[in-house]
């Protein structure tokens, strides 16, 4: 057997940090490790970040960043990768030439553009470049309904034009879109709404009285971490959400605000 035959697949996340440790790579590591599969970093962005918000944001030079995603791809066996935070165009070119390059099997686009707290992470010039270079390339995009919203140029009210922007998603170049419900006013249920365009599935959850930070970056690498397992994309999507769903009942407030953050290691806590 070849050395490249006895690594199991690894997991890599290019996001920005979060110095509190609840949202950003540090959520997608933890998440990564809470499946079993080894994570990856390569780091796009660097925030002064906790529960009440994000004080200053540093992007590195792409040169670096480059660095980072070829070291990685150079000695691991990459299943999937999970975009989070690209703060501008530079960055978000420099990422799509290096995942160009690589061509790894799946592409997990979370378009993050804005905090919690209502931080704008995403230049506004830049999300012509997320649409032209990054789309076609994702093997399914996981916006909210606000990130949905810009993306799409209107408003997202309800669930039947949650319903009608699923399929106009699609439309953007991603082979699948997982559209987050979970800023949609509604009943005791929050849905989750998938479209590969072959099929369509609804994934609902009780909706939890908790404001939970980094459910978002959560998501998409669970979604990345089940890839890397063999578990086919809507089988994937599923779980992860019933994941989130769980991270988010059992979340703690470990800083000074009402914003709790995860629980990525709750199955394991029995």
């Amino acid at each position: 057997m070849s050395r490249s035959d006895t690594r199991s697949l690894s997991a890599l996340t290019i996001a920005g940090s979060d110095s509190g440790g609840g949202a950003g790579i540090q959520a997608d590591l933890k998440t990564f490790a809470a499946h079993g599969v080894h994570g990856l970093s390569a780091m796009a962005a660097l925030t002064a970040q906790h529960t009440r918000g994000v004080t200053a944001v540093h992007v590195p030079p792409v040169a670096f960043l480059r660095a980072q995603i070829d070291a990685c791809f150079d000695d691991f066996r990459i299943g999937a990768v999970k975009l989070g935070m690209l703060a501008n165009t530079e960055v978000i070119t420099a990422v799509a030439d290096a995942l160009e390059h690589h061509q790894p099997s799946h592409i997990v686009l979370d378009p993050v553009m804005v905090a919690t707290s209502g931080a704008r992470l995403l230049e506004a010039e830049a999300l012509d470049a997320l649409r032209a270079r990054l789309l076609p390339l994702a093997t399914i995009l996981t916006p909210n309904i606000p990130e949905a919203e810009l993306l799409l140029g209107h408003p997202i009210d309800d669930d039947e034009a949650a319903d009608a922007a699923l399929v106009e998603l699609l439309t953007l170049g991603a082979r699948a879109m997982l559209l987050k419900g979970g800023h949609l006013q509604g009943p005791a249920e929050m849905v989750d709404r998938y479209n590969d365009g072959q099929r369509l599935a609804e994934f609902a959850h009780d909706r939890l009285e908790v404001e939970g930070h980094g459910a978002g970056c959560t998501l998409a690498s669970a979604i990345a971490a089940n890839l890397c397992l063999g578990m086919p994309l809507l089988a994937a999507c599923e779980a992860a959400t019933d994941y989130v769903h769980g991270a988010l009942r059992h979340a703690t407030r470990p800083g000074r605000s009402r914003v709790a953050v995860l629980d990525h290691f709750w199955q394991l806590r029995g």
